[in-house]
């Protein structure tokens, strides 16, 4: 199976060489454009646009980016509830037709009830989920139905809905979803394409797929997985050790974090965020090089597991998640300028040649 590459462009000059959020802060129209420029060359597939409830708005930050880009494609991030799913099916296929297929759409719910209190919306987080799913079954009737349509559930109501517009990939944009709570794997098993994870142990991530592939089935869905990394790299294994201590040192006296809405504790917000702290506290190391310490620090922020050590190292670490079926790896490090470019050089070029040496062989070999 080919095998994608994922980045994450960020909307502001970085401030530190150890950055933990890139999305917040002032709009540089042409650090943008830098920032998506550097993706592309370094070979990424895509890049995530992030969203907070102070940070620019995703979907026009990725179409400026896009203009200015040949190929790689975006990945946004959406949350629902604040825009109809009409009128959200509809921006994203004018998206998709503008962009000519370079999109593609997470859906989150918020990581805490009071990030989403700034956007205005006070619905528990259990509720989002199941006003997420319903939004994303009238999205989809919106995208392939030819004749308006009447629709009546808890949280939304229509009556001769109709597009004008249709996705210029089909059926639509692929649909990422992340979280571990129930309410999420319910609402991503029945209408995503795509299971977005923080880099775990693999026996744990090997659960958490043969889970996700079981109860996407049982809406006779095969879904895909993506794991997210920050890899910290360097030309010998020491190297890397010593730049991910210097990295921590940095995120534990808080100097590269400022005011932030995400930021109000160190402990985990949410249920992605407890499981990752869960395998933090067992041990610092997981596996050959899956390093746990700045997720403890930093009380699970997003994406924190990190892999440590030589590109050859982290490529072979992520290519044991390519065995049992992630085709799909997020990396991106804490210095969102140098690492992009450093990680094109050799890290993503080792990930494609793995990954092509994985699918020639038998699949018995595989485990």
């Amino acid at each position: 199976m080919p095998v994608r590459i994922l980045g994450m462009i960020g909307v502001t000059p970085p401030q530190s060489d150890a950055q933990l959020i890139i999305i917040e802060g002032q709009l540089s129209p042409d650090y943008v454009v830098a920032n998506a420029r550097a993706h592309e060359a370094a070979g990424y597939d895509m890049a995530l646009v992030g969203y907070t409830s102070s940070s620019a708005e995703g979907f026009l930050v990725a179409l400026h980016a896009s203009y200015a880009t040949d190929r790689i494609k975006f990945l946004i991030a959406h949350r629902p509830g604040f825009v109809a799913p009409t009128l959200m099916a509809r921006k994203i296929a004018t998206f998709d037709q503008l962009a000519r297929g370079r999109l593609a759409v997470h859906i989150i719910t918020g990581k805490t009830d009071a990030e989403q209190w700034g956007d205005g919306d006070f619905s528990p987080k259990p509720e989002r989920y199941e006003r997420a799913a319903e939004y994303l079954a009238l999205m989809r009737r919106s995208w392939s139905e030819t004749k308006p349509f009447d629709f009546e559930g808890r949280f939304y109501r229509v009556k001769g809905a109709a597009s004008d517009v249709r996705p210029f990939q089909q059926p639509h944009p692929e649909i990422l979803f992340g979280g571990a709570s129930e309410g999420a794997l319910a609402m991503g098993a029945e209408h995503c394409g795509t299971y977005a994870m923080y880099a775990e142990p693999l026996v744990a991530a090997k659960a958490r797929i043969a889970e996700m592939r079981e109860r996407s089935a049982r809406f006779g869905r095969q879904i895909g997985f993506n794991i997210s990394a920050r890899p910290i790299i360097a030309d010998t294994e020491a190297a890397a050790w010593e730049k991910a201590h210097a990295i921590l040192a940095k995120l534990e006296r808080g100097a590269s974090r400022g005011w932030s809405r995400q930021e109000a504790t160190k402990e985990a917000v949410d249920n992605a965020g407890r499981r990752l702290m869960g395998f933090a506290a067992e041990r610092d190391l997981h596996d050959t090089c899956l390093w746990m310490p700045i997720t403890k620090a930093t009380g699970a922020l997003g994406n924190t597991s990190a892999l440590v050590g030589t590109p050859r190292q982290v490529a072979d670490a992520l290519l044991e998640y390519y065995k049992v079926g992630v085709a799909s790896f997020l990396i991106r490090g804490f210095d969102p300028e140098r690492d992009t470019t450093e990680f094109g050089r050799e890290l993503i070029p080792m990930i494609r040649q793995g990954a092509a040496q994985i699918d020639a062989m038998p699949p018995s070999a595989h485990t």
